[in-house]
C-alpha cells in the first residue's frame, strides 16, 4: 500500500507503507541522508526510524538547523550519562535536558566529580561516539519501566516514571546503556562528537530544597568542531569579562556578607547608576511619565488582593509590627511597585480625559531569591525597577502599546543594542480571568507588535498571572542573549481593586493597566553594559570619563584649571593624577580603571596652552587646544553619542 509524503516545497511523493523519514532523506539525496539527525512529521519532531502508515507533511531536520542542534545537544548529554555509567557504575542518573547554549545532566553520587574526572568523562564519551552505536527508541507499559529501572537500580528514573500521567513512556537504548526519554535521538553514536564538557555544580532533584543535591555536568555541543570553537572562545572571553570580577576591579561596587545577594555600590558605581537611571527618567519624564514613590513596606493586605501574596510569598520579605505579630498586621517589603501605584491611582476620581495616567517608579525592590539562583548584578535580592504603570482606557491600548514599543527600541538602539528578539508570552494554565479577557488582552498586544513591524514568536503559557506579556531579547557583542524589557497588558489587577473611571456617558468602566519596563532591572542592565563593553563603556556613562596627568608638578595648577574648565563647562567627570610618579604608570593604572580618555599636561604643553590626548586603547592624538577638545567631547556626552 502507498502513502503520500508531503515535503516542505510542496512537492509531493509516493512510497511504500512503513517507510521511515531516513528513507526519505536517502531518496532526496546521499548529502540530506548524512546530514540528517531527525525529521518534522506534521508538525512535531520525531526519531528518523519512525515507521509513517498514512499521508503525511514531513521534513527532515538537518544537524545545522536549531532543531537539529537540539536533537544533538540532547543525544549528548545522554551520550554524558552513558559515560559516567561505564566510568563510575554507581552512580545514579536523573534527568539530562537541553539548555539554550548546551546541555546539563544530573547524577546522584557519593563523591564528587572533578576537573580530572571530567576530562576521563569526555575521553570516554568520544570512545563511545567511536563505537558507532545504533540508537533504538522502545515503547514500554509504565510499570514495566518502573520495574526495568528499580532493578537496574536507577530510583530516580522509576520516580520519574511513577510521577507521569501517561500509560506508556519510552526509553533509548545504545549499547548496553538504556535511559528514559521522549525524544527524538540522533540514529547512531557516530552522529556525535562536537562537544566540550564544562564544569560542575550542585543542583537540589527537583529543584526543591528539601531533598537530596546531586551533582550538575553541564556540557555543550555543536554540528561542527568550528562552531564548537568558536563558542569556547567566546566563553573564554565571557569570563574576561565577567562583571563580578570587573565591578569591583573598576571600583563600581562590592559584594559582601553582610548583606548576601545585594550590591554595595561604591562612589563611581553609584555614579555609574545614577547616570543611567538620571538618563532613562528624562526619556520617561519626556514621554509624559509622572515619577513617583511609594513606601518601601505596605501591609500584607494590599499584597493579597493583588494576588502576589498567593504566587510570590515565599519570595517576599515579610515582617510584623506591633506587640504581637499576627497575619493581620503583616507587613511586606515590596518585591514589585505595581500595587503601590494602583493605589496610588485609587487616591482620586478620573474621568476619560484624564486617561492614559502613566506613573513610573525606579526605587528599591527586595526579593527573597535563593542563593543558588543569585547571580552577581543579574540576579539579587534588592535592585531598582524602570517601573512604568499605564492607566488607560480600552480604547486607548493600541496607541499606548505601540509607543512603549517604539519608545523600548529607540533606548536600546541609545545604548549600542541594535538587534532585538521579540516573544509574546500568553496565559498560563492557572492564570485566573476567563479566556475571552486573555484572548482580547494577547490579540491588543500581537497587534502592536505587527503595526510597529517586528517579528515575534509566541512563548504559549509562559504570561505572567494577570496577563500577557510581550519580552524583549537584547544581543550583546559575544553573541548572547539578554531578556531585559517587558510589556504586560493587565484585565485582572484593576478587576480585583475595583478601579475605575468615568466614561463619557457618564458611566462607571474599568481602566486597563500596561505594565513595562525597559531594562527590567538596573543592576542587570549594568551587568550587560560592562560585560558588553568590557568595561570600556561609553563615554556618557563612564564614572570617570576624563583623567588628567601631569608630568611633573610644576603642571599641577595647569591639570586643576583644565578640571575646573571642564566640569564648568558641561559637567564632565574628571579626575587629576597629579602624584610624582612616572607618566607610564599613571597611564596604566588610568586604562586598568577604563578611564576613556587621559589628557596628559607637561611644560610643553602648558606653554603652548594645549592638551595632549591619549586613548585607553593607546591611540594619540594631535594636540587640541581647549575649545577644540570640548567639541571633540561634547557629541560624546549626550547617550548615544559617537564615540571617537
Amino acid at each position: 500500500m502507498k502513502i503520500t509524503i508531503t515535503l516542505p516545497d510542496g512537492s509531493k511523493r509516493e512510497f511504500d507503507r512503513g517507510v521511515t523519514p531516513r528513507l526519505i532523506a536517502a531518496s532526496i539525496g546521499k548529502r540530506l541522508e548524512k546530514d540528517a539527525v531527525a525529521a518534522v512529521l506534521d508538525g512535531k519532531v520525531v526519531d528518523l526510524s519512525i515507521p509513517l502508515d498514512q499521508n503525511a507533511n514531513v521534513a527532515i531536520v538537518t544537524r545545522e538547523s536549531a532543531q537539529g542542534l537540539d536533537v544533538l545537544r540532547h543525544s549528548t548529554a545522554h551520550l554524558l550519562a552513558h559515560a559516567v555509567k561505564e566510568l563510575y557504575p554507581e552512580t545514579q542518573i536523573t534527568i539530562g535536558p537541553v539548555t539554550e547554549e548546551g546541555f546539563y545532566y544530573d547524577f546522584s553520587r557519593k563523591d564528587q566529580f572533578t576537573p580530572d574526572d571530567l576530562v576521563k568523562i569526555e575521553a570516554r564519551m568520544k570512545d563511545i561516539v567511536a563505537r558507532a552505536f545504533d540508537v533504538t527508541r522502545k515503547v514500554w507499559k509504565r510499570d514495566e519501566a518502573t520495574e526495568f529501572f528499580k532493578k537496574q537500580g536507577e530510583i530516580y528514573k522509576a520516580e520519574i516514571i511513577s510521577s507521569l500521567p501517561e500509560q506508556t513512556v519510552t526509553t533509548y537504548q545504545q549499547g548496553d546503556f538504556t535511559d528514559l526519554c521522549r525524544g527524538p535521538h540522533v540514529p547512531n553514536t557516530k552522529s556525535l562528537g562536537h562537544f566540550k564538557l564544562l564544569s560542575v555544580a550542585g543542583a537540589y532533584w527537583r529543584g526543591d530544597e528539601k531533598n537530596e543535591m546531586l551533582q550538575r555536568i553541564y556540557g555543550t555541543a555543536f554540528a561542527t568542531q568550528k562552531e564548537l570553537e568558536e563558542h569556547l572562545a567566546r566563553l573564554e572571553e565571557a569570563k574576561r569579562r565577567d562583571h563580578r570580577k570587573m565591578g569591583p576591579e573598576m571600583g563600581l561596587f562590592a559584594f559582601l556578607p553582610e548583606a548576601p545577594a545585594m550590591p554595595f555600590y561604591l562612589p563611581k558605581g553609584e555614579t555609574l547608576l545614577n547616570t543611567l537611571q538620571s538618563f532613562l527618567r528624562d526619556e520617561m519624564v519626556a514621554k509624559g511619565y509622572q515619577m513617583v514613590s511609594c513606601p518601601q513596606l505596605m501591609t500584607a493586605a494590599l499584597w493579597k488582593t493583588s494576588g502576589h501574596w498567593e504566587h510570590y510569598r515565599e519570595n517576599m520579605f515579610i515582617t510584623g509590627h506591633g506587640e504581637h505579630v499576627q497575619e493581620d498586621n503583616l507587613m511586606v517589603l515590596k518585591p514589585m511597585n505595581c500595587p503601590g501605584h494602583i493605589t496610588l491611582f485609587k487616591t482620586k476620581k478620573y474621568s476619560y480625559r484624564d486617561l492614559p495616567l502613566r506613573y513610573a517608579e525606579f526605587t528599591k525592590v527586595h526579593r527573597d531569591e535563593r542563593a543558588g539562583v543569585t547571580h552577581g548584578l543579574f540576579r539579587t535580592r534588592t535592585f531598582s525597577i524602570d517601573d512604568g504603570h499605564i492607566f488607560c482606557t480600552e480604547d486607548q491600548i493600541a496607541e499606548e502599546a505601540l509607543a512603549t514599543i517604539e519608545h523600548t527600541r529607540a533606548v536600546y538602539k541609545m545604548l549600542g543594542f541594535d538587534e532585538l528578539e521579540v516573544k509574546l508570552a500568553t496565559k498560563p494554565a492557572t492564570a485566573p480571568g476567563t479566556g475571552e479577557v486573555w484572548e482580547r488582552a494577547t490579540n491588543a498586544l500581537a497587534s502592536s507588535l505587527k503595526t510597529a513591524g517586528l517579528p515575534f514568536e509566541f512563548l504559549e503559557g509562559e504570561g505572567a498571572f494577570y496577563g500577557p506579556k510581550i519580552e524583549f531579547h537584547i544581543k550583546d557583542t559575544l553573541n548572547r542573549r539578554w531578556q531585559c524589557g517587558t510589556i504586560q497588558l493587565d484585565f485582572i489587577l484593576p478587576e480585583r481593586f475595583q478601579l475605575e473611571y468615568i466614561a463619557s456617558d457618564g458611566g462607571a468602566r474599568r481602566p486597563v493597566m500596561i505594565h513595562r519596563a525597559i531594562f527590567g532591572s538596573f543592576e542587570r542592565m549594568l551587568g550587560i553594559l560592562i560585560e558588553h563593553h568590557a568595561g570600556h563603556l561609553p563615554l556618557w556613562l563612564c564614572p570617570t570619563q576624563v583623567a588628567i596627568l601631569s608630568l611633573t608638578s610644576d603642571q599641577e595648577q595647569y591639570a586643576k584649571d583644565i578640571a575646573t574648565k571642564l566640569f564648568d563647562w558641561h559637567g564632565v567627570r574628571v579626575e587629576t593624577d597629579l602624584r610624582g610618579e612616572k607618566l607610564g604608570y599613571k597611564i596604566r593604572e588610568a586604562q586598568l580603571r577604563k578611564i576613556p580618555l587621559m589628557v596628559v599636561v607637561g611644560k610643553q604643553e602648558q606653554e603652548k596652552g594645549v592638551l595632549s590626548l591619549r586613548k585607553h586603547t593607546g591611540e594619540t592624538l594631535p594636540d587640541l587646544s581647549m575649545q577644540a577638545f570640548k567639541d571633540y567631547l561634547s557629541p560624546q556626552l549626550k547617550p548615544g553619542g559617537i564615540t571617537h
